[in-house]
């Protein structure tokens, strides 16, 4: 299907009704929803799923014999194997966590700490969200590495020849986001790895914003990590996914230990059990896992491909419409190079005021430092006002957007 098909034939007012959310009214006004960038509302049928789970199949999984325990674990093996598909992994490779800042940590107690020493470097870049950030922070502090740092361009885009130089010191691990939380920017992550690969590098990507957006096949990509969060991808919270490169993960020591990870106890020493178990100790989310087993069948059901295109129209309208706002400073690369975030700053207001007044009417943003403190002062702004957009976003919302910030002009008197 191409993109103008997709275009053409989506109906993101249709979905919007198959969100229970979506429907609500406050003081006499429907939510305008665009925040999901920090947590996606849930369907319907993820909303079935997980009153399911707990009204007929609660038991804990990997241990009873009894039919509501096999029922439970058949449908956590079930997500796991649907999830791994619909990112074009293996289900041994695909591991459960509590969400995406989980998953890097693990990463690096159980593999930096084996392969990251004194003297190496972590490659990462100025767009990291905190929890790609300060992990590699507290490994580099704990065995004596040096962190560098990507050069960002003005319009939000990463440098590949810094990357390239930064190569040369043949660093031990590169880190980068899918797609930045802030400015939008679609990193060209392919392209990263091939070049990390030939220098050696392990390569980790966190794709908390570019999963719930746009088709993901790992196997070609052929990154070493890669994690998402549950929450974003029209999931339940409490549950994400950690990819990893099977002779990796093979080779590293479990990051929590206890129950259900174990081969055999004994009083001294321990084993511990096959992959993905191996790094799923005690017991695992398994009612939200089976909820985000539905949504990525929701979604896929939907069709990534169309949900792609349908977000990358809006998008593009939310960029062309809040160009029209006077005072208005958009930040970020063009609509061709980014995801379904825009972010901005109106000059003489705060970030937190247009949120707070956008608020009023029932327009859901973010406004804050979005967990990038170090893009912020790169950019040189304290915060900024971020409007995200998900598979059901109208343009009559982004409309809606532009509107209340007229108002806020007004009520500023700008």
């Amino acid at each position: 299907m191409s993109a103008g098909a997709s275009i053409r034939t989506f109906d993101a007012a249709a979905v919007a009704a198959q969100f229970p959310i979506l429907q609500r009214e406050i003081d006499g006004r429907r939510v305008v929803y665009l925040d999901s960038g920090a947590t996606a509302q849930k369907p319907a049928t993820v909303l079935e799923a997980l009153d399911d789970s707990y009204r007929l199949h609660n038991a804990n999984i990997h241990r009873g014999v009894y039919t509501l325990a096999q029922e439970a674990t058949e449908r956590f093996e079930g997500a796991r194997e649907r999830i791994a598909r619909f990112i074009g992994a293996r289900p041994s490779e695909t591991i459960f966590t509590k969400n995406v800042t989980e998953a890097i940590n693990l990463v690096a107690y159980s593999w930096g700490r084996r392969n990251v020493g004194a003297g190496d470097t972590i490659v990462l870049t100025p767009m990291e969200h905190h929890a790609n950030i300060v992990p590699w922070q507290q490994l580099a502090r704990e065995v004596g590495a040096r962190l560098e740092y990507v050069t960002m361009t003005d319009d939000g885009r990463l440098d590949l020849d810094s990357l390239d130089t930064l190569l040369a010191l043949e660093p031990k691990l590169v880190a980068v986001a899918h797609v930045s939380n802030v400015l939008g920017t679609l990193n060209p992550v392919e392209e990263i790895v091939r070049r990390s690969h030939a220098a050696g590098a392990v390569v980790l990507i966190d794709g908390a914003q570019a999963v719930p957006h746009r088709p993901v096949d790992l196997g070609a990509l052929g990154a070493d990590f890669y994690g998402f969060t549950g929450h974003k991808v029209y999931g339940p919270t409490g549950v994400g996914v950690l990819h990893g490169r099977r002779e990796l993960l093979e080779q590293m020591e479990p990051f929590l230990t206890g129950g259900d990870m174990i081969g055999q106890v004994d009083f001294h020493e321990s084993t511990w059990k096959e992959l993905p178990w191996k790094f799923e100790a005690g017991t695992s989310p398994y009612v939200e896992a089976t909820g985000l087993g539905a949504a990525v069948e929701w979604l896929d059901a939907l069709g990534v491909e169309a949900v792609h295109a349908h977000e990358a129209e809006i998008t593009r309208y939310a960029l062309e419409r809040l160009s029209e706002v006077p005072g208005l400073t958009i930040y970020g690369p063009p609509a061709e190079e980014r995801g379904a975030i825009v972010s901005f700053a109106l000059d003489g207001v705060h970030p937190h005021d247009v949120a707070d007044i956008l608020g009023r009417d029932q327009i859901c943003v973010r406004a804050g430092h979005h967990c990038a403190q170090p893009l912020m002062r790169r950019l040189g702004v304290p915060a900024t006002t971020r409007a995200s957009f998900a598979a059901h976003t109208t343009r009559e919302e982004v409309d809606a957007l532009v509107d209340g910030l007229a108002n806020v002009r007004r009520i500023f008197q700008l």
